[in-house]
């Protein structure tokens, strides 16, 4: 049985935190203090290589009218749950993780699920929240709900959590935005993390990044939205950036990923370049239409 949820929020925007928590490997771990001392280590956002590329994303928007953009942060949290993990402890874990957007402010949307079609590095569950603000998203790491959370319902039932965090652009509408509408409620989401050489990173990756978001643009048919941006996440500092991509449907995803025009490009333009990257997907079914 598979369990996935999704579902975005139009309540008041109070900002998100934005911060690197890393849960690696074992579960006797002091997940508050791990929490802060990740936070306050971030503070600086990482090497002056990556702000370089981080300066850059408003190029990655790649949208050439004059729509008016608006800043978002991205975080994506990949999960190897436990070989022995029943669907009692599976459904108990995702729904706590779900709770969280109703126990405190700041998350504009979320959804997560069980990673479909496997991957080398076996990451079992993927979970996709957006924030308004980097502040937001550090107060969120912060947040003793979600802190307990982690600890008594997450932990417990996996093996390692891995944490990345990246700012992008989004259309200065309510529907992009918050990830609302009926092409939200359902489709399949795409997450990729990718560690480009550092010789790369000024030119080449940016050269790189450009030409997947144009990409993007040319399947409406097939694509909801993409983000793109530099990851800042110190606990995952050995992947550079982060995509995340919304599908209308699994047989858009399977349309896009089999195309010549993405094999091509990432042949062409990414795997000269990429030192690894780590690609997860999982599907989203409906949850309603009522705004919560």
């Amino acid at each position: 049985m598979q369990i996935h949820h999704t579902q975005t929020l139009i309540s008041s925007p109070k900002p998100f935190n934005l911060i690197p928590f890393s849960v690696n490997k074992t579960p006797k771990l002091n997940v508050a203090a791990l929490g802060s001392r990740v936070l306050k280590a971030n503070h600086g956002l990482r090497s002056k290589n990556r702000n370089v590329i981080c300066s850059a994303a408003d190029r990655w928007s790649f949208d050439n009218d004059a729509k008016r953009k608006r800043k978002v942060v991205e975080h994506v949290s990949l999960i190897k749950g436990k070989e022995d993990l029943s669907e009692v402890q599976e459904k108990d874990m995702l729904d706590y993780l779900y709770t969280t957007q109703y126990q405190m402010g700041g998350i504009v949307s979320i959804s997560l699920g069980r990673v479909s079609g496997g991957n080398d590095d076996k990451y079992s569950h993927g979970i996709y929240m957006r924030f308004q603000t980097k502040k937001d998203l550090l107060k969120f790491y912060e947040n003793q709900f979600y802190v307990g959370v982690l600890r008594d319902h997450v932990v417990p039932y996996c093996h390692e959590i891995i944490n990345a965090d990246f700012e992008s652009e989004v259309e200065d509408d309510m529907l992009s935005i918050f990830r609302k509408g009926e092409e939200f409620n359902y489709g399949v989401e795409l997450v990729l993390l990718i560690a480009f050489g550092k010789s790369s990173l000024d030119g080449p990756a940016e050269d790189a990044l450009l030409a997947l978001s144009k990409l993007t643009m040319d399947f409406p048919s097939l694509i909801v939205q993409a983000t793109i941006g530099s990851n800042f996440n110190i606990s995952s500092a050995e992947y550079t950036h982060g995509v995340v991509i919304r599908f209308l449907s699994t047989e858009a995803f399977q349309m896009f990923m089999n195309s010549s025009e993405y094999n091509n490009m990432w042949r062409s333009k990414f795997r000269p370049i990429v030192q690894k990257h780590l690609s997860v997907h999982f599907s989203i079914d409906p949850v309603g239409t009522e705004l919560m």
